[in-house]
């Protein structure tokens, strides 16, 4: 109380007024916080490539949408900076390996990412190995899907003994051009 008998408010008004400041520093520097973080969320993400995000999702199904209007549905079993492998969701069910430069959306994919684990195998050496092991396989371009054993592997091609009923030719297919490379389904066998 003042001399005069009423109560001094200023020291009150000071209080309130230093615990608004206080207040209001706090909701200001949590509002830099949650940009700063924000920001750097964003920086991270600019630094993942859908081989990450794939890589991530080994295991889940989904399906893969190419260029020619097609899909592709199946689990992710391997992806690389490169290629892509899935398998249907049966055992035993048919294989496809999608370029990644050929793929033109993906469903199914969640948010996660992981970086490569080390050296990843190239696209020709998938294709080599389908070569060797003289697989029957679809190869679906931007125009025509092509049934066929693998005969060569350069280093942006690869040749295709195309088989098409009793008619056997040779056929030379870009790797630009690649949208899939499927195993042949049971019963497409020459």
């Amino acid at each position: 109380m003042t001399e005069s008998g009423s109560v001094d408010t200023s020291d009150a008004r000071w209080s309130d007024l230093a615990a608004d400041l206080d207040a209001l520093a706090e909701a200001h520097a949590t509002a830099e916080s949650d940009a700063m973080i924000a920001e750097l969320t964003r920086a991270e993400h600019a630094t993942i490539d859908l081989a990450d995000r794939l890589r991530a999702a080994t295991g889940t199904l989904v399906v893969i949408d190419l260029p020619d209007g097609e899909s592709v549905r199946g689990v992710i079993r391997e992806a690389a900076r490169t290629w892509l492998l899935l398998a249907g969701p049966a055992r035993g069910s048919q294989r496809h390996l999608v370029p990644l430069p050929a793929i033109d959306g993906v469903s199914g994919l969640g948010a996660g990412s992981a970086p490569a684990a080390g050296r990843e195998l190239a696209l020709t050496t998938q294709l080599r190995d389908l070569q060797r092991d003289r697989r029957t396989v679809l190869i679906r371009t931007r125009g025509r899907v092509h049934r066929g054993r693998i005969a060569r592997v350069g280093a942006d091609h690869l040749d295709l003994d195309v088989l098409d009923g009793g008619r056997r030719e040779s056929r030379v297919i870009p790797f630009s051009a690649l949208l899939c490379v499927s195993h042949a389904p049971p019963g497409m066998a020459p």
